[in-house]
């Protein structure tokens, strides 16, 4: 049944902790204009709904003057998009994903994060030959939680059975909005409780998902 199984992943939170790389560009863009840096778990709390919601709460949080937010931005993203030195791949991805392969599953990504930085950063950590299918932040007119990223990666994918991998509460709702099973990844950025949030499976390392999949 394996051959006929597609799983999507989610990307920061879920294979790859990234926030400590968004965090030191948010802390560059915001020294660029004096003011106070942000700590790693207020840059975690606003990852999930895309790059232009983090930077509006950063903003919000700082008081970036409106006028300024434009040039802002500008420069957030020039750090952002190569951001990948503090990125770790979370422990037992690769063979999880090593197996999954083998067992004839194709294997996609569906992420919030934009393009420019989601390639940089699978290329940095060599994960992109992993997947069979990608769909970014800006692929489309609409993000998750909206269905549409995650139906258009099924869809590129073309098989029956279908899982979707996450680590937040906009997964979740994105797979929700699907009708897709959901495993949830309880390390990742999720600000509720695990009981909280709506799945199938929860895991807590990478060698358990498997199993989960492939029964």
């Amino acid at each position: 049944m394996s051959e006929q199984t597609a799983v999507v992943f989610d990307l920061d939170g879920t294979l790859i902790d990234s926030v400590p790389d968004i965090a030191a560009s948010v802390n560059t863009m915001l020294q660029g204009y004096g003011l106070d840096p942000l700590d790693r778990d207020t840059v975690q709390s606003f990852v999930g709904n895309g790059t232009a919601f983090l930077f509006s709460r950063v903003c919000d949080v700082r008081d970036v003057p409106e006028a300024e937010r434009d040039q802002a931005y500008k420069t957030f993203m020039d750090t952002y998009v190569d951001a990948h030195d503090l990125t770790t791949i979370y422990d037992g991805v690769t063979d999880a994903l090593d197996r999954l392969k083998s067992a004839g599953c194709v294997l996609g990504l569906c992420t919030n994060k934009p393009t420019a930085p989601m390639k940089s950063v699978l290329a940095q950590l060599g994960l992109a030959h992993y997947f069979d299918a990608m769909i970014a932040g800006d692929s489309l007119e609409k993000r998750k939680p909206d269905p549409l990223p995650l139906d258009t990666t099924f869809t590129m994918l073309g098989r029956t059975r279908q899982f979707y991998v996450g680590d937040s509460e906009v997964d979740a709702e994105t797979a929700q909005n699907a009708q897709i099973d959901f495993a949830f990844f309880t390390v990742g950025y999720h600000k509720t409780t695990v009981a909280q949030v709506p799945k199938r499976w929860s895991f807590d390392h990478w060698s358990e998902l498997p199993d989960l999949i492939l029964g």
